[in-house]
């Protein structure tokens, strides 16, 4: 169906973003797959041309436009499967914490950095021991005059490697009664004395995107890194998980979409026992079946969009797009990989990497089995 998300700007957002994709990252791909990590040069490349940020105010260093075309940057990279390049976390879900939470210095500080690619963002809340209770962090944050002491190991950060500033979830009072009122946020720089970048991760999926382990060892942070009040930090990420799912949503729906076209080509071209394969009714049954889930996903989704950027409070709802979408995306994957036979199981198959992409899109974010007790207590239960 005809979409009616997008003005004409958004469309020519759109364009000269596929561009800036085919100029600076495909021809990059193979080789950032290969280091696991992105090029640095890219992130600057990416913050000059207006695409990092793009809904950040021009007063603040940003281009003065939209979630919207936050949302078309992450359809273009899903359209040419690049999972590792994490512009998303960066500009929609890190550096939304400074815009919020952050005092009229500390964006002075730091958000024209993070527009303009100098700055590279992560955040650091799930540690070894510790997925989705935050309430159980073992990281703490003990003040010491005008200072904090940070110690602590975080674990699965995503920009762990390339980040400048790290948002750190902390205990800054490791009381177990106080449970969530005693978690608060830092914003740490790297190279501050104590904030070791440990290991960079293997993983299954999204090759390019360095993944680490980090250090806090006696890590002296200054009060003025403080976001928000001492004791805030859980009411702070609550206020943001929203968009967060919802940008985890937009990506599997892309994800799904961009399969599903290269599939049908796929079949089309490949030929068994003399015709096109996507002639056997059993090819004609899976690609229907995708496409079915692939419409009724973007629906809902495109309406989610519209409310979330009109300011609806939508907890329950992008709880749903987090857990229908990533599932769909699983099994839309999944089913079109079948019909690839053994190329589908080939590295130098999109589809294939898309396979390996898409399972973690069910773990982070929090896990789809937390959606759905988010879900169940928006319904009251």
């Amino acid at each position: 169906m005809e979409r009616n998300l997008f003005r004409e700007e958004h469309q020519l957002f759109r364009r000269s973003f596929r561009t800036f994709l085919e100029r600076e990252v495909v021809p990059h791909q193979k080789r950032w797959m290969e280091a696991g990590i992105v090029d640095r040069d890219a992130w600057r490349k990416a913050g000059q041309a207006g695409f990092l940020c793009p809904w950040l105010e021009e007063a603040h260093g940003g281009p003065g436009g939209d979630f919207l075309q936050s949302v078309i940057v992450i359809e273009e990279l899903a359209g040419i499967y690049e999972g590792g390049f994490a512009m998303s976390l960066h500009s929609d879900v890190v550096v939304p914490y400074i815009h919020a939470f952050g005092t009229d210095e500390q964006k002075r500080r730091w958000l024209p950095g993070c527009a303009s690619g100098e700055l590279i963002t992560a955040i650091a809340m799930t540690e070894p021991g510790t997925g989705s209770d935050l309430a159980a962090l073992a990281t703490t944050a003990r003040r010491d005059g005008t200072d904090y002491v940070l110690n602590g190991a975080k674990t699965f950060i995503s920009n762990g490697i390339l980040c400048d500033l790290c948002v750190v979830a902390a205990k800054t009072d490791p009381d177990p009664a106080r449970g969530h009122q005693g978690v608060s946020l830092f914003v740490v720089e790297a190279g501050r004395p104590g904030f070791v970048k440990a290991k960079k991760l293997a993983k299954m999926g999204m090759a390019s995107q360095d993944t680490a382990e980090l250090a806090f060892e006696d890590c002296r942070v200054p009060e003025a890194n403080r976001l928000g009040p001492e004791g805030s930090g859980f009411s702070s990420l609550m206020q943001k998980l929203q968009q967060e799912r919802l940008v985890v949503a937009v990506a599997a729906q892309a994800g799904a979409e961009q399969v599903l076209r290269d599939t049908v080509a796929y079949t089309k071209e490949r030929h068994a026992f003399g015709k096109p394969i996507a002639k056997f009714q059993n090819s004609q049954f899976t690609l229907a079946q995708c496409a079915t889930e692939v419409e009724v996903g973007r629906a809902f989704l495109d309406r989610l969009i519209a409310e979330h950027v009109a300011g609806r409070y939508l907890v329950k709802e992008c709880s749903m797009a987090k857990l229908w979408q990533t599932e769909m995306l699983g099994r839309v994957v999944d089913a079109c990989l079948q019909l690839f036979g053994g190329y589908g199981y080939m590295l130098e198959y999109p589809v294939t990497r898309a396979y390996m992409d898409a399972r973690v899109q069910r773990i982070y974010a929090g896990t789809n089995e937390i959606m759905k007790v988010i879900i169940a207590k928006q319904m009251g239960l």
